[in-house]
């Protein structure tokens, strides 16, 4: 018999949400430019939405007047602001973000849509599964191709993505849309509004910025599409993307962003740089630190008053400490630790070989370390330039106790261990695995990808997301039992496009014609969604 969870059914489960109208407001940010067909879509899916206790706030970015399109609604829940001159995504987000009334905020692209549940889906979570403030669901990536009068095809719908929180990802790049998000919005208060000076990245910038003051609740729900053109896309963010200097501005700008204390969820780190002047090796050793680093830092550069008072502060949280130019390297370093506020503290010397992951390998061995008293080396140090990272209490302690040696000695010398960071400590082990099955399959060994892909699903949690890998990657290797078994389990647990249509090409192998046909249909039929719930 045909399994029933089809696409509608999963779409209306609105009795399992909270009172919708006594629950707590959501104000829902929809910035528009441009797209006024588009936009009466992602309109109408926020006005359609099961959960009815919104605040809906559509800002045009000086754009094509949509008033038409808010006035065919007739919901007195819309708030249109008209704005004739274009400001930019961010400026239309923090524009709106001063008439929001919610408790919540959610956030639309105008070429995006909500499915009827998912502010409920988000709300439930909020209120009654987590003590997280931010939640966010799966989406649907839907590819498509521009047809001439404007309107989109649909050709397939991937959930390309289904990550649970880690927030040492976040920190490093975005792994949350915005699209399926929703957070208080007393946390705005903490973070700041967004930065208007960013012209891509706005998104990631929030997002990361959200994780120094919670952690995010994953649902593995799908509620909503966003949408992907095949060849070029309009996308502003995309299109702006192609300027590498712009875009590597950006970036840097957002991962050297420090929201006011107090941190919940983020243990601050200050680096230390060790240099007997300000030379250009130093400045050359500043500059790395500024572009490799991720973790938030501050850099603290104890110099001679004569070093200090030429230096241009052209690069972010860089704190002089000026010094006696007859005071020793420790002695310098001593008192740097004295100003500095982080919990962690990394001492480097000039000339140190800064690249990519440089610092947090070892910062996050240390962090996830269960053991007091380590201080954890990092990769290219040596005798010559030694660099390691350790708690700023541990430091100080061996300083105290030990003020007339070397750093190095002072912590050995206080029974702090000094160590390297081992393999199964580096940071983004699943990211890794995920590289390694990815070149596995472009090798063409399909039966060992999903085998890496299992693995993955076993250890690393992204259950979803690895099995559909893994069960596609068996398909292509022929291991047509395993992909069977699989693609089962997942098109009981939540169905996709991609599944469905899976597990039609192998019930056609099994010469099952009837449940191809009737999964086919429902593939069918969840490509087709958005026409079925919006017209």
């Amino acid at each position: 018999m045909p399994r029933s969870s089809d696409s509608k059914k999963r779409h209306h489960r609105a009795g399992s949400a909270p009172n919708e109208k006594q629950g707590p407001m959501v104000s829902v940010l929809l910035p528009t430019l441009n797209r006024p067909g588009y936009f009466a879509q992602a309109l109408f899916s926020v006005v359609r939405q099961s959960y009815k206790n919104l605040q809906i706030i559509v800002v045009n970015d000086g754009g094509r007047d949509v008033s038409s399109v808010v006035d065919s609604c007739g919901d007195p829940r819309v708030i249109y602001i008209n704005r004739k001159e274009n400001r930019g995504k961010a400026f239309s987000l923090n524009e709106a973000l001063e008439r929001a009334e919610g408790k919540y905020i959610a956030y639309l692209d105008d070429d995006d849509l909500y499915y009827p549940d998912h502010i409920a889906t988000l709300v439930e979570a909020l209120e009654n599964q987590t003590e997280c403030q931010v939640a966010y669901s799966d989406l649907y990536k839907v590819y498509c191709s521009i047809q001439p009068d404007g309107s989109r095809l649909a050709l397939g719908k991937v959930v390309e993505v289904s990550r649970d929180f880690d927030r040492f990802v976040m920190l490093y790049y975005n792994h949350v849309l915005h699209v399926s998000l929703l957070h208080r919005r007393d946390l705005i208060d903490r973070t700041g509004p967004y930065n208007e000076d960013l012209s891509v990245l706005i998104d990631w910038d929030m997002t990361r910025r959200l994780a120094f003051f919670s952690d995010f609740h994953h649902i593995t729900d799908i509620t909503g599409e966003f949408y992907s053109p095949v060849g070029d896309s309009d996308r502003i963010s995309v299109r702006k993307r192609k300027d590498k200097s712009e875009y590597l501005r950006n970036a840097l700008t957002i991962r050297t962003t420090r929201p006011p204390k107090p941190w919940p969820k983020i243990e601050d780190m200050s680096i230390i740089l060790v240099t007997d002047r300000l030379d250009k090796q130093t400045a050359g050793t500043i500059g790395s630190i500024w572009r490799y680093s991720f973790y938030p830092y501050k850099l603290y550069l104890p110099l001679p008053q004569v070093d200090a008072g030429r230096f241009e502060a052209g690069v972010p949280n860089v704190v002089i400490v000026p010094v006696d130019s007859s005071v020793p390297g420790a002695r310098r370093i001593d008192a740097a630790l004295a100003v500095c506020d982080g919990e962690y503290v990394a001492v480097v010397p000039s000339g140190f070989d800064v690249t990519e992951m440089w610092l947090e390998d070892s910062l996050h061995a240390l962090i996830n370390s269960p053991l007091a008293g380590e201080a954890i080396e990092l990769d290219r140090s040596t005798d010559a330039l030694w660099a390691a990272v350790m708690r700023k209490s541990d430091l100080q302690s061996a300083r105290n106790n030990f003020p007339d040696m070397s750093i190095r000695e002072s912590l050995e010398s206080a029974g702090i261990t000094l160590r390297r960071p081992r393999p199964n400590e580096i940071p983004f082990q699943f990211d890794q695995l995920l590289a390694e099955a990815q070149r596995t399959e472009k090798a063409g060994d399909f039966s060992e990808a999903g085998r890496i892909y299992e693995h993955i699903a076993a250890g690393y949690e992204n259950q979803l997301w690895m099995k559909s890998l893994a069960a596609t990657a068996y398909f292509k290797a022929g291991e047509y039992s395993r992909a069977a078994q699989l693609t089962d389990e997942l098109n009981r647990s939540r169905p996709t496009v991609d599944t469905l249509l899976l597990e039609a090409r192998l019930k056609r192998k099994e010469k099952d014609f009837a449940s191809s046909v009737d999964l086919l249909e429902r593939a069918k039929c969840m490509l087709d969604e958005k026409e079925l719930l919006w017209t």
